[in-house]
């Protein structure tokens, strides 16, 4: 995780600093004079060459500071902190609602293979997988907030505030961020159970007399689910890169509408503390994805 995390800081820093547009012009606005432009490059470091730019981005960053916003002059930390609750709310609910659709879906679909449970969930596997959740968010406004009335079409309410009210405004984004997710683990679940339900120890249990459901669930489900944990773990980790798309669409005031705002502004110091902090989301939903193998297949061990 070290050198990953490393290179990651590396690129992203790059890629910023390369990109064309300059910060002070998006500050100063319609006051942009030259000299003011080079007060605020020289105050933010900017007059500096990118090694010694990119040095002095790792110390503070390594003392937890993470530089100062550009637009609103808050610490970073403090901008992302204040808007991750939301999208973590926002995330979980879009990985519950995959997981309950997605895996006894796939596992209704592997012991029905062929007929048609097993039509209808490839159906919307391919369905899930092919829709942008740009587009079935759209969708759902259209259908579910302006047509029916049933829901409210964006903003976001505190759970702390309304437990009603926040459920209602979190249902389209976290079903429109959480099916691709549902869609990719429905497939992995039907492939992954059709393989363990061929295997010799699941026809000995059923020569034993075991029933179906104790088939599936004790000797099937549990080996069946270690190729998913990777997927679920991988999604974990895409969760804040979907929600820069969904959050604007559904205006969730989160860390993924934050980087929306801050790449057009060019403000650079919150741009590479969300990419750093999506990045450490995958590396450590990764880490957890190996420890729970071992949890799930008690041949694995680690020493």
């Amino acid at each position: 995780m070290v050198p990953t995390a490393f290179l990651v800081t590396v690129a992203v820093f790059l890629l910023i600093h390369l990109t064309p547009g300059d910060p002070a012009a998006v500050i100063l606005a319609e006051s942009y004079t030259p000299q003011a432009a080079a007060a605020i490059r020289q105050d933010l470091g900017l007059d500096k060459p990118l090694p010694e730019q990119y040095l002095f981005y790792i110390v503070r960053m390594f003392h937890g500071d993470l530089g100062r916003s550009v637009r609103n002059k808050l610490p970073v930390t403090q901008a992302i902190g204040e808007r991750v609750n939301a999208t973590l709310e926002l995330g979980f609910a879009a990985l519950l609602w995959s997981l309950l659709v997605a895996i006894p879906l796939g596992t209704l679909a592997a012991l029905r293979r062929g007929r048609a449970p097993d039509i209808i969930a490839s159906g919307l596997t391919v369905a899930g997988i092919s829709v942008p959740n740009f587009v079935l968010g759209i969708l759902l406004i259209l259908v579910l907030g302006l047509l029916l009335r049933a829901l409210p079409v964006g903003g976001y309410i505190a759970l702390g505030d309304s437990v009603p009210d926040n459920l209602s405004h979190v249902i389209m984004p976290a079903v429109a961020l959480g099916t691709f997710g549902a869609a990719s683990t429905m497939r992995f679940t039907r492939s992954s159970m059709i393989e363990v339900l061929n295997q010799d120890y699941i026809r000995t249990a059923r020569a034993k007399g075991a029933g179906a459901w104790r088939v599936v669930n004790r000797h099937a489900l549990k080996n069946a689910l270690i190729p998913v944990v990777t997927i679920v773990g991988l999604q974990v980790g895409a969760i804040l890169e979907g929600a820069l798309v969904t959050e604007t669409v559904f205006s969730w005031p989160g860390v993924g509408k934050l980087a929306v705002e801050s790449i057009f502004s060019r403000d650079f110091p919150v741009v590479q503390g969300i990419v750093l902090l999506s990045a450490l989301s995958y590396m450590f939903a990764n880490l957890l994805v190996d420890l729970v193998y071992a949890w799930l297949d008690p041949r694995i061990s680690y020493s």
